[in-house]
């Protein structure tokens, strides 16, 4: 339920951004995340999606996810939804967007997002990380930038995660010294690329279909990073369509042997499960670090 005081916020911020008088008509209700509440606004200027969540426990979250929204856009290689504002009031913190209304995928959808996302990690930096620090689902992601991918994915992915799977006490023993030779490694394992921007939570969750039948994606955990990092995340919790993996690897190649690395770079959303929802993800996690 969205209390008043947040409808009165949230009719004033959309006014002044809109700049003409803007009335909530409803709220409605919209499934899907585990994290935020979110809903449909039905106003007198249309459709919006809004979502919030205590200000107490996540005061910057939604400013991160807007600026991550906003770098997506900026590069003009995939569809996320418009920011329109996010803000607080005294007890909660929200975020409003473009409402993407439900589309049916077009005959070229999967070859188009494959293509668009390939453009998108074209946009390169000089070190992995990014300049501010923001959130992978509810856990805090650090970005503090290294000019290494092993040590970017080691120090500032793997490790905070272990430990805190340690700490939880959902990893054993046996598994914290696999992880440690794994670190070793991963210079030999993955190849030499430039930083590229990614989306970073790139699960088939977190893409839509638009009115116009293209690939929209939302909730962004945005860094500089390996782009097999996306590509193996998409193939996480049910893979994409061939044809997405076709017109990307066409658009901007592949290093021979990504499907092998897959498991590698899953190892960090798997671990981010782990922590977030429990023990039914350990298995899956130390099967990977053993293998390798």
């Amino acid at each position: 339920m969205v209390p008043q005081s947040l409808k009165e916020i949230l009719q004033t911020e959309i006014s002044s951004k809109l700049k003409s008088t803007v009335t909530i008509d409803s709220f409605s209700p919209l499934v899907g995340g585990d994290i935020n509440e979110a809903f449909r606004l039905q106003t007198s200027s249309g459709l919006f999606f809004m979502k919030f969540n205590s200000v107490i426990r996540y005061p910057d979250m939604f400013k991160k996810e807007a600026t991550g929204l906003r770098l997506l856009a900026d590069t003009g290689g995939v569809k996320v939804p418009g920011v329109v504002l996010y803000g607080q009031s005294e007890d909660d913190i929200f975020l409003v967007l473009e409402y993407i209304g439900p589309g049916q995928r077009k005959v070229s959808f999967w070859s188009d997002f494959g293509r668009s996302l390939a453009r998108m990690h074209r946009h390169s930096s000089e070190t992995f990380g990014l300049d501010h620090d923001n959130f992978m689902g509810s856990l805090y992601q650090s970005n503090q930038r290294h000019v290494s991918w092993r040590d970017f994915f080691t120090q500032e992915r793997l490790e905070p995660m272990v430990r805190m799977a340690r700490d939880g006490g959902y990893i054993n023993r046996e598994t914290v010294p696999a992880f440690e030779r794994l670190y070793r490694r991963l210079h030999d394992i993955f190849p030499e690329e430039p930083p590229a921007l990614i989306h970073g939570d790139l699960w088939t969750g977190n893409q839509m279909v638009d009115k116009q039948g293209n690939a929209c994606l939302i909730d962004p955990a945005v860094h500089y990073g390996h782009r097999e990092m996306d590509i193996a995340m998409s193939r996480l919790f049910g893979s994409f369509a061939e044809e997405f993996y076709d017109a990307y690897h066409a658009e901007y190649p592949l290093d021979k042997g990504w499907q092998e690395r897959v498991d590698i770079c899953n190892l960090y959303p798997l671990l981010v499960h782990v922590n977030l929802f429990g023990e039914g993800y350990v298995g899956g996690v130390e099967r990977i670090v053993r293998r390798f």
